[in-house]
């Protein structure tokens, strides 16, 4: 058998055995009946018994039926014609390695094709595969069955983060040692994140068998990836990377809110061999502070996903300070510094000068922060209303000073001996002194401390048994510099030193910004969220919401573990992106951090090795044996009926030849006829591969066809094929309910409804057209997407039902439905959409109805956005005289339309309602009395009719 046959039902086969018999059967034929003439005499005589033999088959019709039988017996067993795939032919195991990072779900369906053909061709081979996913945890490397393979292979799935492939050495070469006549065959994804010594280490645990490894890849790294996003003063900015100039130059970047909701779009685009850009999403601080996912559309990675937590949001920080005007000067004035470091990360806002009550005034403006530069005494009314300010979820930075040292309010973290101390002046035996690394527990852990800043004075803080815990940073005697206290739900930040230089060079660094940027962040959190005093940078939260490794919100895995909220990583396998913590105080994880430049994978001496990825196409060898068996029939047909002399002149023809040359003539009669047989088919295919040559400019408009007459005779409604056959049947037989629905109810009479393929019907034809959206099916292909808008562009109306109004979603995210939706118009020049206003003709074009139930009754139901109301005309509908090219709903219309062959119901309907169901009928009339006559209620000859009806 050839290596790339086989078979969809091989015992079929088992009918060959028969053709001997069939063999025997044919070869004898019985004598030809003869036409007698009438007179009695010849009758008698020609009757004279006599014994007779049968004749035999010619040698050529027997051959041409075994055909015809062979031909059906192996159309019947389903014959499938498999490419062969490259690779080394071997007895030894195969070893199919894959990357199944996040890098790999752009084209996630071709590598999984592939590897399965590789697995089919071992299995033909009768070899054993180990299957080894390079984003997985590193494990034994076990030789399967082909089958159990198979099933491992189809367990895999796309990882959110970056594989870890060198952590797979070990088992690899293991395996390798064990199994030196080994065939590796690696599926990459052609993209590294740092250095990566895979490929050198797989090359060494060959030992120079360069011949026994196939590395499949594409030609360019297509994934378009997102490392990091700023909110900064001019709004969030964002920074896009690629491995290398892959065509992909240009594209759209979106910003969602918690629950899903789009917020805006920008878009972004590399110059030319540029492998990073930025984009920009310049917009108010509140809609900047909601944005919590950004998103590269039509990018279904997790790479392309970009998650936003409250330390990235952009706060509104007051400053006030206690100097004077003469030291209000740039250079001099505490609140210079402060200011500078805060303006790239916060909407600064400083009091004005002049007024009573500068802290009051800045709290009533909404500001999350409040920045208090060397203000000593407060009235108690100030004092009573900033700690209210904490406690209600306030951040207080305080900055020392000699108006603090003075002071004795109780707003301060820890308590403070009054005057300070003096390090390096002409009455000091002390130098000036330098920070200590700043403490495990600190939110500044992790950040570098020069040796160049020192501290030349501070206040200092009693010591108690709090004040460890409550120190964030120490200066390198163990005083401490700065301490934080928790106060209700907010939090006091104090610096032992000022704001300006005149007590420590610390305003003057770099690491200053740093801190402040970290301080602010914590802005917001309370302390049920932010843990306790001084566990802000080692307690650790869970995983709230992960993401897939197609960038699409799931709970998260049983393998996650909790992270500490100064963890400063990339996404692994045990903690995948998402956000972390309770929502109020949430820690965003991504799959690549803001420094992170993705770059192609160097595959060193595995170069030569190289496969593009291709998916072989698998042939259906079952059309062409019909075809063959048609044709031989047709031949069998007019041999039979040459050899008995029925085709009138031809025939007589026939018989006049001699009878040693009717075996050579009647062959070649066969052969004629399997020709004539044969060439319409032939002559199609020649009109097809003239119709498919690159003539645009002179294409020819296709035939119209009786089908299409008839399509356009009669009105339908339409349904799109998802290739799910049971949303599909569900489909038809909603649609033939409504339809009867129609008939019985309406003067439009429709015909039978029909299926349509989306990437080769004319849509055209049908006004009405629904699509039921199935999670995880393939996406149409750009072409089908352009002819569906310009299907409703041109006046057709699509229903997109989800289905899944009775899905439990945490936080209300987005279904898998509503992403596969969402991914399906992302290129669609859709309108503006919005809930059917009570005043929508929708409501009112046939039937008076409130709500749009379906099998369900709580989804929402979506059209295309109505110009404002005018309050002036009191039309009862309003709108313009379009239809809404789109209708979107998650109630399951079909299912509640759906009837059986004696028109009863076929699904329950889920709802409060006893008559959900015939108002789920009305829905649908309405919607086709929309689709097929617009708005004409909106029309004021309409008026009269319509306050009749309503009672008014």
């Amino acid at each position: 058998m050839l290596a790339g046959l086989g078979f969809g039902a091989p015992l079929v086969l088992i009918a060959l055995a028969a053709l001997p018999a069939i063999w025997l059967i044919l070869r004898i034929t019985p004598p030809q009946p003869r036409r007698i003439p009438f007179p009695p005499l010849r009758v008698v005589a020609d009757l004279m018994p006599r014994r007779e033999t049968p004749a035999r088959t010619p040698w050529w019709l027997l051959a041409l039926r075994l055909a015809l039988a062979a031909a059906l017996i192996l159309a019947v067993a389903g014959p499938v014609w498999n490419p062969a795939t490259s690779g080394l032919p071997a007895s030894g195991p195969l070893v199919l390695v894959v990357d199944n990072g996040f890098a790999a779900a752009h084209d996630w369906d071709e590598r999984m094709a592939l590897a399965e053909e590789r697995i089919r061709s071992a299995e033909r081979q009768r070899r054993p595969v180990a299957v080894v996913g390079l984003a997985d945890r590193p494990d034994t490397v076990e030789a399967l069955a082909p089958g159990a393979a198979m099933e491992r292979l189809r367990a895999l799935a796309p990882q959110p983060h970056v594989p870890d492939r060198a952590s797979h050495l070990p088992t690899l070469r293991a395996f390798l040692s064990d199994a030196a006549d080994a065939e590796i065959v690696w599926i990459s994804d052609g993209i590294a994140v740092g250095t990566d010594t895979f490929a050198a280490g797989l090359g060494e645990a060959l030992a120079g068998r360069a011949e026994a490894i196939t590395v499949y890849r594409n030609p360019v790294a297509e994934p378009l990836m997102i490392a990091g996003a700023h909110n900064g003063p001019g709004g969030i900015e964002v920074r896009l990377v690629r491995a290398e100039p892959n065509g992909r130059d240009t594209g759209m970047l979106r910003a969602l809110d918690g629950k899903g909701l789009l917020l805006a779009e920008t878009p972004f685009g590399f110059p030319d061999g540029a492998t990073e850009t930025k984009a920009n999403f310049n917009l108010p601080v509140e809609l900047n502070n909601a944005a919590a996912r950004l998103e590269i559309a039509g990018e279904t990675s997790a790479g392309a996903v970009a998650l936003i937590d409250e330390s990235g949001k952009r706060r509104r920080v007051g400053l006030v300070s206690g100097g004077t005007v003469d030291t209000a000067q740039p250079l001099l004035s505490p609140s210079y510094y402060v200011s500078r470091a805060l303006a790239p990360y916060a909407e600064l806002r400083e009091a004005r000068r002049g007024i009573p009550d500068p802290i009051g005034d800045l709290v009533d403006q909404g500001v999350n922060v409040l920045v208090l530069a060397d203000v000593g005494s407060l009235d108690s009314e100030t004092e009573a209303r900033l700690a209210r300010f904490v406690e209600e979820g306030g951040l207080l930075i305080r900055f020392a000073g000699t108006r603090l040292a003075a002071g004795n309010d109780d707003l301060v973290p820890v308590r403070l001996r009054r005057g300070g101390r003096s390090l390096g002046g002409s009455l000091s035996w002390d130098a000036p002194k330098t920070f200590a690394p700043f403490p495990e527990t600190s939110p500044f852990a992790g950040l570098p401390v020069p040796e160049e800043i020192t501290v030349s004075r501070q206040i200092l803080a009693e010591p108690d048994g709090e004040l460890s815990r409550r120190t964030w940073a120490v200066l390198a005697d163990g005083t401490p510099v700065v301490t934080a206290a928790e106060r209700g739900e907010g939090l006091i930040v104090l610096f032992h030193v000022t704001a300006d230089p005149s007590w420590s060079s610390l305003p003057l660094s770099g690491v200053f910004v740093e801190m402040m940027r970290r301080t602010i962040a914590l802005a917001g959190r309370s302390v049920a969220a932010g843990g306790s005093e001084g566990s802000n940078g080692t307690e650790m939260v869970a995983p709230q919401r992960t993401l897939d490794g197609f960038g699409v919100w799931r709970s998260p895995p049983a393998t996650a573990k909790p992270i500490p909220r100064n963890h400063a990583g990339r996404a692994t396998l045990d903690h995948p992106p998402g956000f972390y913590g309770p929502s109020e105080a949430s820690i965003a994880l991504n799959a690549l951090l803001p420094d992170d430049r993705p770059a192609v994978l160097d595959y060193g001496p595995l170069v030569g090795s190289l496969v593009p990825i291709e998916r072989a196409a698998t042939v259906d060898l079952r059309p062409p044996l019909l075809l063959l068996a048609a044709a031989l029939l047709i031949v069998d047909t007019v041999a039979s009926l040459l050899l008995g002399g029925h085709l009138g002149r031809l025939g007589g023809l026939y018989r006049r030849v001699p009878l040693r040359a009717r075996g050579a003539t009647a062959p070649v009669l066969a052969l004629a006829a399997l020709a004539l047989a044969a060439m319409p088919a032939g002559g199609a295919r020649a009109q097809g591969a003239a119709t498919e040559a690159p003539q645009e400019t002179a294409r020819p408009l296709p035939p119209v066809t009786p089908e299409d007459v008839e399509r356009a005779a009669v009105t339908r409604l339409a349904y799109v094929i998802t290739g799910n056959a049971d949303v599909d049947s569900t489909s038809r037989a909603g649609l033939e309910g409504l339809t009867r629905a129609l008939i019985m109810r309406t003067a439009l009479e429709p015909g039978e409804p029909v299926g349509v393929d989306i990437e080769r019907d004319e849509l055209a034809f049908y006004p009405l057209l629904y699509w039921p959206v199935v999670a995880g099916a393939p996406l149409p292909s750009p072409a089908a997407l352009r002819r569906l808008d310009a299907y409703m562009k041109g006046g057709g109306t699509v229903i997109f039902d989800t289905r899944d109004a009775m899905a439990l979603r945490f936080e209300g995210a987005v279904t898998p439905e509503g992403q596969q939706l969402r991914r399906m118009l992302a290129t669609l020049d859709i309108p503006e959409l919005e809930p059917v206003p009570r005043d929508h003709v929708l409501s009112r074009a046939f039937y008076i109805l409130d709500y749009f139930p379906g099998r369900y009754a709580t989804g929402e139901t979506w059209v295309e956005a109505l110009p404002p109301e005018d309050e002036a005309s009191r039309r009862p509908a309003r709108a313009g005289d379009g239809v809404s090219p789109l209708i979107i709903t998650s109630n399951d219309l079909a299912a509640a339309w759906a009837v059986g062959s004696r028109g009863e119901p076929l699904f329950p309907v889920i709802g409060p309602d006893p008559r959900q169901r015939e108002m789920a009928y009305r829905v649908g009339i309405n919607i086709a009395m929309y689709a097929l006559t617009g708005n004409y209620k909106a029309d004021q000859v309409h008026v009269p009719a319509l306050l009749e009806r309503l009672g008014q």
